[in-house]
């Protein structure tokens, strides 16, 4: 239900976007991409960590990234949306048995893990006054807060002995949010994004990285590479993780 909420609340929420752009004829861009993802660290849920790739053999994974952002005019912040959905599935054995959750798993028997960690962003953002302007188009700066709900579910099934469990839960990250596109020329444009935030033993960054070329008017194409790193310690979750990999493009811009 908070899987099919959030995803509902995301889709509106860039409907909405896409019409009053339209009909304010202010600022958008609209992007579609896919990304190839490495995972490493490790995961504990009331037990040991896991290792996402020796205990869990959780490996590489392709999905996708949409994205909207909406320039508004005066003193309204701009807004950003993001929904990147991430799912890894593995299937290993161990010579030693191991705990996750109030479960004990058997040694020698295979399991399969599951691990989902989609999340959906809404940042609201300005932009540094005249810098664009003074510089002739050529560099802007964006600085803003970003709220992340990250969409949760770690589970292990150990068929043979008859054993699983699961852990859900929606985690929200409020983040820093801090931007740079450099444009030299028209048709190129490097864009940077940082967002960030560290309490505690929880730690959540996140970095992308873009080469954009518009070849024609209102259209771009881009690569680059995405990283996330992803500590969390709440609810006896544990978790290490890191994310990174290539990230491709396309979508429009006016």
């Amino acid at each position: 239900m908070k899987k099919q909420t959030a995803k509902l609340a995301f889709a509106a929420a860039v409907l909405l976007g896409m019409k009053v752009a339209a009909q304010a004829q202010i600022g958008a861009e609209v992007g579609i991409g896919v990304n190839q993802i490495y995972p490493w660290g490790t995961v504990g849920y009331k037990g040991a960590a896991l290792d996402m790739r020796n205990d869990l053999n959780l490996g590489q994974i392709n999905t996708y990234m949409a994205r909207v952002k909406i320039e508004l005019p005066l003193f309204f912040p701009n807004l950003y949306m993001i929904a990147n959905p991430m799912k890894f599935e593995g299937t290993q054995v161990r010579t030693t048995s191991f705990q996750y959750g109030d479960r004990t798993f058997s040694a020698a028997l295979p399991y399969t893990t599951t691990l989902k960690l989609d999340h959906y962003d809404l940042t609201m953002f300005y932009s540094v006054p005249m810098l664009k302007t003074a510089t002739d188009g050529i560099l802007n700066v964006d600085y803003g807060i970003n709220l992340r709900v990250i969409d949760f579910k770690g589970e292990i099934v150990q068929p043979d002995s008859g054993v699983s469990q699961s852990k859900s839960m929606a985690i929200p990250v409020p983040m820093g949010y801090f931007a740079l596109q450099v444009s030299p020329i028209d048709f190129l444009e490097i864009d940077g994004e940082l967002q960030g935030i560290g309490y505690g033993s929880n730690r959540y960054v996140d970095a992308i990285g873009l080469v954009k070329i518009k070849p024609i008017p209102l259209f771009f194409i881009a690569g680059g590479y995405s990283f996330q790193n992803i500590a969390v310690n709440q609810s006896d979750l544990v978790t290490d993780l890191r994310f990174g990999g290539p990230v491709a493009e396309i979508g429009i811009q006016f």
